[in-house]
């Protein structure tokens, strides 16, 4: 009989490889999606288009190597110690019930009655969800929220989030 550990011995209390594989995994895709796309030249953007992905790619590859040899070397990730949380004490279903409500709201009114409103609904019902009892001016700052995110996407990125019932006003 062989006195050598086996690999699963070996490995026993190493989970953050499975991060490690992870990462290495994301970096392999981001590089291969990168390498598909079609780049025309450009005399104005010498740059080009694929070389924050492939940035992004090869330092997530760095990453999962390095915290594959730091894991190897006997390396352990700390105990998450700064938390003021009571993991025995259940969960505040008063909390998560109405915050989930006002996710799935925003989900189902978005394309019907448009980003201004669902985003109101959603911002609202959030801040009513975490304690807020100033319903009027909570309403009113989740309208501004939700007015401010929709012009900033639309001149800012422009990315024209969907109107809705405010088609022909906004």
């Amino acid at each position: 009989m062989s006195s050598s550990p086996t690999v699963a011995s070996r490995l026993k209390g190493r989970s953050e490889l499975g991060v490690a594989l992870l990462l290495g995994a994301a970096g392999v895709m981001v590089f291969l999606d990168a390498n598909g796309l079609a780049t025309p030249y450009s005399k104005s953007d010498p740059v080009g288009p694929k070389t924050v992905p492939f940035i992004v790619a090869g330092l997530l590859i760095v990453c999962a190597v390095l915290l594959a040899v730091n894991v190897l070397r006997g390396g352990k990730g700390e105990a998450e110690g700064g938390e003021d949380v009571d993991l025995a004490h259940p969960a505040d279903w008063k909390t998560i019930l109405p915050l989930v409500g006002a996710f799935v709201a925003n989900i189902l009114l978005i394309d019907w009655a448009g980003w201004v409103i669902s985003g109101t609904v959603l911002f609202w019902g959030s801040v009513w969800a975490l304690g807020g009892r100033h319903y009027v001016r909570d309403g009113l700052i989740s309208l501004a929220m939700s007015i401010l995110t929709f012009y900033g996407f639309f001149l800012g990125l422009g990315i024209a989030l969907p109107a809705g019932l405010l088609e022909g006003i906004l």
